[in-house]
């Protein structure tokens, strides 16, 4: 895999520590709580009366109007949303869960795999070899993890995670670590004729094995960080390779808008927190459509988790360019989804 085509957050190393008890259960969580919010008289009801509110609200009202001035056709109503720290907390990220459970399931079924790293630093919770490797060395755990297995394969495995996986710390589910308010709004700009797509920093595949669950999203509006196929005709089946194809992040959105979606989104929401979204959000403010630029602010220390940019490059963006910032403590009435 090319190092300088794939960063994983370097997040992981909290989670070598983390208890197996702490990422796994037996219990399920198969209520879907994206269906039911677009049928009340308030579209949005977990965000708080306010301006960003009724900014939104007025931007889809005039954009929906036929005879209106700034009307979209509904074949250009594109909505794009980053998916980390945007439609999930990224606080632990669920991705890095995902790789640390598969080296559960590989030494289960082979128990030599333990002795050879990266999966012998994981199961003997060896931090230095992953401080020592930095990001060459997680980047071998995400390839080791993540690929030379058939798509139907790893999407049972991912079904299985998210099936069992529990928040470390807070012992529920990973679909109660979804922003409800971001659940709101995905059922809103659907109602009002708005094709919703993820645009991921992750890879592809993982986020595609929960989108219609999670968040009403089908696994072809999924756009994310992709590695190398091969099709083998023998078997008849599609190989991913341990190469990637495309990172999707940063300057990598807009190119993967435009190869996945073929224009460019009318409606845009990122978070702040790593500077990965600017590129997106820049893209879909070129649309020749009135469009909207959102940025989720990690400032709820009580409810979520804050943090920052060093370099506030986001937030500043944001006040040059214009663009809605989600104030997390004073927009959003609640945070997470109770189902």
């Amino acid at each position: 895999m090319k190092k300088k085509a794939f960063i994983i957050p370097v997040l992981i190393l909290l989670f070598i520590s983390c208890k197996k008890s702490e990422i796994h259960s037996t219990s399920t969580d198969t209520i879907d709580s994206t269906t039911t919010v677009a049928t009340s008289p308030d579209p949005l009801p977990s965000w708080n009366d306010g301006t960003l509110k009724k900014d939104i609200i007025a931007y889809v009202e005039k954009v929906t109007k036929e005879g209106s001035p700034d009307f979209i056709p509904v074949e250009s109503r594109i909505a794009t949303f980053d998916n980390d720290g945007t439609l999930w907390s990224e606080k632990p990220l669920p991705q890095e869960l995902f790789a640390f459970y598969q080296v559960e399931q590989m030494v289960k079924a082979n128990p030599e795999l333990a002795k050879k790293q990266p999966f012998k630093a994981v199961v003997e919770k060896d931090k230095a070899y992953f401080e020592k490797g930095g990001m060459k060395a997680i980047i071998e755990l995400v390839g080791a993890t993540h690929t030379g297995m058939t798509e139907d394969e790893f999407e049972n495995s991912i079904k299985a995670f998210f099936a069992q996986a529990k928040v470390p710390g807070r012992n529920v589910p990973l679909k109660q670590i979804r922003y409800q308010p971001q659940l709101e709004l995905l059922n809103y700009l659907r109602a009002n004729g708005f094709k919703t797509f993820i645009v991921s920093g992750g890879t592809v595949e993982v986020i595609r094995g929960i989108s219609a669950d999670f968040y009403g999203i089908p696994k072809e509006q999924v756009v994310g960080t992709s590695f190398k196929y091969k099709y083998d005709p023998e078997k008849n089946v599609i190989i991913r390779e341990s190469d990637l194809s495309h990172f999707d992040d940063k300057e990598g959105k807009p190119v993967a808008i435009q190869l996945h979606i073929g224009q460019r989104p009318a409606f845009a929401c990122g978070n702040e927190g790593g500077e990965g979204d600017l590129a997106m959000l820049k893209f879909s403010q070129g649309n020749k459509y009135p469009s909207f630029q959102l940025i989720v602010n990690h400032n709820d220390s009580i409810r979520e988790t804050y943090y920052q940019e060093k370099s506030n490059l986001s937030l500043n963006t944001a006040a040059k360019n214009k663009w809605h910032v989600v104030d997390m403590k004073k927009d959003w009435k609640k945070v997470f989804s109770d189902n």
